[in-house]
């Protein structure tokens, strides 16, 4: 590495370690890279700008987080949580199954594990607690642990992002994402069966099957966001940008139109809050750019590539590698910096290695996701104990348990990739 170089990635991880906020941290860095090795700030502007122009796709990341904002703000949550109780409440550990599905429906809606854990997260710990039958801990770390599955079944904002920085097709992403993201709620909702009946958690009061028609009939048109999105990009209706745009405009409809729970200042409160959410994430886009171009400039990805391939390193190694990597950056950087800074690093290795790019996307969002949950930084944590009070502690300590069974579901997924792959070969993908 260049002298340059080196500077970049110091003041990077010292301006993070101080504090700073991880995309000013990311411009800081880039500009002394720039000043040092005597190109002109121009340049900066010139390829953030290019890789917006570029990066149409970026349109989907405001539309999603727009989308999930509006679910959040109506009674939709409170409707599908009601259709989840009557559906899985009756089982052992049964508001523990009531969380894990609820995160798998709402997942389709948001693409955001922020917003699936901020939506329902509250409510679902309240109703837990209330219940009598799950400790403060035990609620809070199993609303953390299935929030994580919000970004890998479609939509999803970091796939949207892995995507840019990757040119692999939404579509197949999100196709790759679903079987995945249901083997984890299934491995969660496995955990949350043992530990119930290890710890003898009472059963709930199941609700009447004659209920189950109203409840299903009362949440059938948020359940049917998912397939109308799913419909519009495999369907060929629209391309993934557009059917963001549909989502949106759907939450604005059924929220404001047809449950009636969306007033005009609400709908302020809304756009407001997804602008700072949005610019947010922009922020880090744009340092990440720069950065890329940076990187690139070093031609880091290339002697990495050459150098992996020229030991004959073995793919499922080099992945095996890879993710273990990514799960203990993942202890101190948020899922964004890794896919946008991260990952890109290992992409040419992986064409020069044959790994499937689909694969490697969706492996490296569910670890990303996995992420958020590790301590000390795992930004859900956090999240969860501000909306509920919960203090971290007790959280992080019931917390392990669903981190194993996603670490085991993770790993299942890097031993066979005809768990992500088959969907989209279902669809004609050729990879």
């Amino acid at each position: 590495m260049t002298l340059e170089f080196i500077l970049c990635i110091s003041t990077l991880v010292l301006f993070a370690g101080i504090g700073t906020p991880i995309g000013l941290s990311i411009l800081i860095a880039v500009s002394v890279y720039l000043l040092v090795s005597g190109v002109g700030m121009g340049v900066a502007g010139k390829v953030l700008m290019d890789g917006l122009y570029q990066g149409f796709v970026l349109l989907a990341v405001p539309l999603f987080i727009v989308a999930a904002n509006i679910m959040n703000a109506g009674s939709i949550s409170d409707r599908l949580l009601a259709f989840c109780v009557a559906l899985v409440g009756r089982f052992r550990g049964g508001m523990g199954h009531v969380n894990i599905v609820a995160s798998l429906i709402f997942s389709g809606m948001s693409g955001s594990a922020v917003a699936d854990a901020a939506g329902i997260g509250k409510i679902i710990i309240q109703m837990m607690t209330k219940s009598g039958h799950y400790t403060r801990g035990y609620a809070a770390a199993i609303t953390a642990a299935s929030a994580t599955i919000g970004p890998i079944i479609p939509p999803s904002i970091p796939m949207v992002l892995y995507a840019l920085v990757s040119n692999t097709s939404i579509g197949y992403l999100f196709l790759g994402g679903i079987v995945p993201g249901l083997f984890m709620g299934g491995v969660l909702m496995l955990m949350n069966w043992y530990l119930s009946k290890r710890r003898g958690f009472a059963f709930e009061e199941p609700t009447p099957l004659r209920e189950l028609p109203a409840k299903t009939f009362n949440a059938f048109p948020a359940l049917l966001m998912p397939a109308i999105l799913l419909y519009g990009i495999y369907g060929g209706v629209t391309t993934p940008t557009e059917a963001a745009a549909v989502a949106a405009l759907y939450a604005l409809v059924l929220a404001g139109l047809f449950y009636r729970t969306l007033t005009f200042k609400s709908l302020l409160n809304i756009l407001v809050d997804s602008a700072r959410s949005s610019a947010a994430v922009g922020l880090v886009i744009g340092g990440a750019l720069i950065l890329n171009y940076v990187v690139a400039s070093e031609n880091i990805p290339t002697l990495l590539a050459q150098h992996l391939v020229g030991l004959e390193i073995d793919p499922l190694l080099f992945l095996l590698s890879v993710n273990l990597l990514l799960l203990l950056l993942g202890c101190v950087l948020d899922a964004t910096t890794i896919i946008l800074v991260i990952i890109p690093l290992f992409i040419p290795a992986c064409r020069e290695l044959g790994i499937d790019l689909v694969h490697f996307g969706v492996v490296a969002v569910v670890n990303s996701m996995i992420g958020l949950i590790t301590p000390p930084y795992g930004v859900l944590l956090f999240v969860i104990s501000a909306v509920s009070r919960i203090p971290l502690s007790e959280i992080i300590a019931e917390v392990w348990p669903f981190l194993c069974a996603l670490l085991f579901a993770l790993l299942c997924m890097v031993l066979w990739p005809e768990l992500v792959l088959t969907l989209p070969r279902l669809f004609g993908y050729a990879g």
